[in-house]
């Protein structure tokens, strides 16, 4: 009885959680961001702020940034699209005399624009597929419009009644565990202020470069496209530098072909550059994670929950790795060569000569 019990249990328990995923993994992202808000929640409330408008103004500023960036990046995406649409044929001649040029080939650029015009073409029949898919994606775009919504309700409420929230819990339990419980919550706050910090800084850094390399290339709008990449790449970990970089690829190969080629040599460097220079000295200062370990709970979070478990999976493994350091005991450390951390010394500040008067 206690096996089938068990059996029984066992399946219930993976069939509610097969149905709730979803809902699991919208409540983990509300957390993440009421986590990330709260510090200047916080802040507000100490100056005199109620805590619930302190709350909506931070949660709205969030959205108002975020939508106008969106908004922006769209409709420049837009007009490039109808642009292409419009003047089809010139860009082909473009490309195919570039390809003809770089590449000693002989392609008629007349032939190729009769292929993409036939109505029986290949062309067309894909623009004719894609055309039956626009009902699923203005489903798809209000199913996320709703789950966006419920996401930022949920870290709302997580923020405005964070503190009653933690007394109803910590009424639960003893003192030593309340201790316990609001040390691993503040260090779980700390840990995704740093993640925010990091990426904020990574994502500076990597507009900045991408800004003067498109403006140099010629990329349309290169300042659009360097904060759409500095942000992608960075909140987006591992393959986010590669995704972002499609557009601004893209917008380059339809003034030019040729640039467009250099576009992709740079994002490739710069990728190689902050991955080996700036990623782990920047994650190392602002969340006191180790580079690989950083880059292997991304990884990790990746492959369990998709594109939400990367972005969590920093935090995540800073508190974890807080809450480790804070609890057993602990030992001095053997004086062995291993274990050397050989620290770099400051050069010695040169003293200023003085004249034969005493004077500087």
């Amino acid at each position: 009885m206690l096996f089938w019990a068990g059996a029984l249990g066992a399946v219930a328990f993976r069939h509610v959680f097969h149905r709730l995923s979803s809902f699991l993994i919208l409540i983990l992202v509300a957390l993440f961001i009421a986590l990330a808000m709260e510090p200047g929640v916080n802040k507000l409330e100490l100056r005199g702020w109620k805590r619930g408008r302190a709350t909506l103004v931070i949660l709205l500023a969030v959205i108002v940034v975020t939508l106008s960036f969106f908004g922006v990046v769209g409709t420049l995406v837009g007009q490039q699209v109808a642009d292409l649409l419009k003047n089809s044929s010139t860009y082909v001649n473009d490309t195919v005399q570039f390809i003809n040029d770089t590449f000693n080939a002989n392609i008629d650029a007349a032939e190729v624009n009769a292929r993409i015009a036939d109505p029986n073409g290949p062309v067309q029949e894909f623009i004719r597929s894609q055309q039956s898919q626009v009902f699923n994606l203005s489903v798809q775009a209000l199913n996320v419009l709703f789950q966006s919504f419920t996401v930022l309700l949920f870290a709302f409420y997580l923020v405005a009644d964070a503190p009653r929230l933690r007394r109803s819990i910590c009424a639960r339990l003893r003192p030593e565990q309340q201790d316990r419980l609001l040390s691993t919550w503040d260090l779980a706050i700390k840990a995704t202020a740093g993640y925010l910090d990091s990426r904020l800084l990574l994502a500076a850094l990597s507009a900045f470069f991408h800004w003067i390399a498109l403006q140099a290339i010629g990329t349309p709008a290169p300042i659009a496209m360097a904060l759409w990449v500095g942000l992608v790449s960075q909140f987006l970990p591992v393959i986010g530098t590669y995704l972002a970089g499609v557009l601004p690829l893209l917008l380059t190969f339809l003034e030019s072909p040729g640039r467009a080629l250099a576009v992709v040599v740079f994002i490739l460097v710069y990728q190689q550059v902050e991955n080996y220079f700036f990623a782990p000295r920047i994650t190392a200062r602002t969340m006191e994670l180790h580079a690989a370990l950083a880059f292997g709970s991304a990884l990790v979070g990746g492959a369990v929950l998709g594109p939400v478990g990367a972005i969590l999976g920093l935090p995540f493994a800073a508190m974890v790795q807080g809450v480790l350091a804070s609890t057993g005991q602990k030992h001095d450390v053997v004086d062995q060569p291993l274990v050397q951390v050989r620290e770099k010394k400051k050069p010695p500040v040169p003293k200023k000569r003085r004249g034969r008067d005493g004077a500087a």
